[in-house]
């Protein structure tokens, strides 16, 4: 039985099974990052799972409505014409078993055999281990292995964004790189689509941001910065028809104003960056960003506003998003429109 790993351990443990084609009997994937979730998930198929007998060797199996019984009779099917079965779990919540259906799997976790792996697989659910059921975390540490997919840091990604273009025949620099992370976000999962849809668009071989932004599907976070950024422009007309087509996807106007509300901060924050002599380095720092890049563009917007612009807006926000939460039959359209246009109005 392998011993348990976790987090950066857990991604390590799975890394080296895989190298040296031995693989643990329990693990649990779970994460943000699906892309590589999955991809590792198939790594593991490939190792265990001979071509042409998965219908024999691999066991999928549904979280929703699952018995012990059922789980038991996967794990125990002696494999065929083959040395390994593996059995995938997906969206168990094994922490809210009852009392007997956590007492079989402890008892299925202790005696497992040799020949099979199996994977539980956190997918539409989170993965949240609860402390108190101190006998099922005691034997989670001792037979499974921990895996965590989270985001990939931007020298990860930069690598991964290269090969995926090359592959395209196309090539990408760095300064594209950074633009296209902070327009489509950085979890490979939804970046997969956006680069071949950029790749097919690009008409040179070098990738340049006029591609990225002429086919690329921003998220929320970059629609609302190049919202806030028209507004500190003074071009609240642009700002106006970003909003309009965030109301036409059916974006929520209240989520809308949270995305506009932590904008409002990181620019505050930007301000007094600039008037404390600060750089984009203690921007990025202070925010946790994955690059410079954001932190640049924020600086840029700053430099347009001064510091009671900024605090008015952050308190104006504020007061707006608990009379959202709290009055009835309130127009939120109609009151964000407003806010913005007041926004504009007092720059």
């Amino acid at each position: 039985m392998a011993a348990n790993a976790s987090g950066k351990g857990g991604m390590e443990s799975l890394r080296s099974a895989l190298k040296s084609g031995e693989a643990a009997n329990v693990y649990i994937f779970h994460g943000e990052e699906s892309y590589l979730l999955r991809h590792y998930l198939e790594e593991l198929q490939k190792l265990l799972v001979p071509a042409g007998f998965e219908e024999f060797n691999f066991h999928r199996l549904g979280g929703k409505g699952l018995t012990l019984q059922e789980l038991y009779d996967a794990v125990e099917a002696m494999p065929m014409m083959a040395e390994h079965t593996l059995v995938t779990v997906t969206d168990l919540d094994i922490f809210k078993l009852d009392e007997k259906g956590r007492e079989q799997l402890m008892e299925l976790l202790d005696d497992f055999p040799t020949y099979c792996t199996l994977v539980f697989v956190y997918d539409t659910i989170p993965y949240k281990r609860d402390g108190k059921m101190k006998k099922l975390c005691a034997a989670l540490d001792r037979c499974a292995v921990e895996v965590e997919f989270c985001q990939q840091e931007r020298s990860q990604l930069l690598r991964w964004l290269k090969r995926r273009f090359a592959a395209l025949g196309k090539e990408i620099d760095s300064a594209a790189a950074d633009h296209l992370l902070f327009t489509c976000g950085t979890l490979m999962t939804e970046l997969v689509p956006e680069i071949e849809k950029i790749g097919a668009y690009a008409k040179g071989p070098a990738i340049t941001v006029d591609d990225i932004n002429a086919v690329a599907d921003p998220v929320l976070d970059a629609r609302v910065f190049d919202m806030t950024n028209a507004i500190t422009a003074g071009k609240y007309d642009q700002a106006a028809r970003v909003l309009g087509e965030l109301l036409r996807m059916q974006t929520e106007p209240i989520v809308i104003l949270a995305a506009v509300g932590k904008e409002l901060r990181r620019l505050y924050t930007a301000r007094m960056a600039l008037d404390g002599g600060k750089d984009r380095f203690w921007l990025k720092q202070l925010w946790g960003m994955s690059s410079d890049y954001p932190a640049k563009l924020l600086l840029q917007a700053a430099r347009r506003v001064d510091r009671s612009w900024c605090r008015e807006a952050v308190q104006r926000c504020q007061v707006l998003d608990r009379r959202m939460k709290s009055e009835r039959n309130m127009d939120n359209e109609s009151e964000l429109t407003l806010f913005l246009m007041e926004l504009s109005q007092r720059r």
